[in-house]
């Protein structure tokens, strides 16, 4: 055989070699990316169920506020029923009061131990009159 034939032979051969050496290199990188996808794949499962746990705290604490939420609006209208229930009392304290205090009066007017209406205070004197001090009535609550 002649050397060319050699040649061309150790060349198909050496071709052939290479061509099977690529095969197997690209064989082997997609193996090793299929393993790394793989791996990549459990990581994220194991991340994902890290994240509905976090979800679902999310969504717990969430549900929390809004009950809070609604809790303080219930209160705040709370305090707002009772702030107008006290001004309501506060406003029927000082009618009566003031009810008292035309009673004292009239009672005063009709007294005739009461001495006539003091200048200076706008007040009856409540003391007896000379001429009778044991019918007097004893002196009315002082009001706050």
């Amino acid at each position: 055989m002649s050397s060319t034939i050699w040649i061309v032979i150790a060349v198909i051969v050496a071709v052939l070699v290479i061509a099977a050496l690529i095969v197997a290199a690209t064989r082997a990188t997609r193996r090793r990316r299929q393993r790394q996808a793989e791996q990549i794949r459990e990581e994220a499962k194991v991340a994902s169920s890290r994240v509905e746990r976090r979800q679902a705290l999310a969504d717990e604490t969430a549900a929390k506020a809004r009950a809070a939420q609604a809790e303080a609006e219930a209160k705040a209208a709370e305090a707002a029923r009772l702030q107008e229930r006290a001004a309501s009392h506060q406003s029927d304290a000082a009618t009566s009061r003031e009810q008292l205090e035309d009673q004292f009066r009239r009672a005063d007017r009709l007294d005739p131990n009461v001495r006539d209406t003091d200048e200076k205070t706008g007040e009856a004197s409540h003391e007896p009159a000379a001429d009778d001090a044991e019918s007097v009535r004893p002196h009315r609550p002082a009001t706050g």
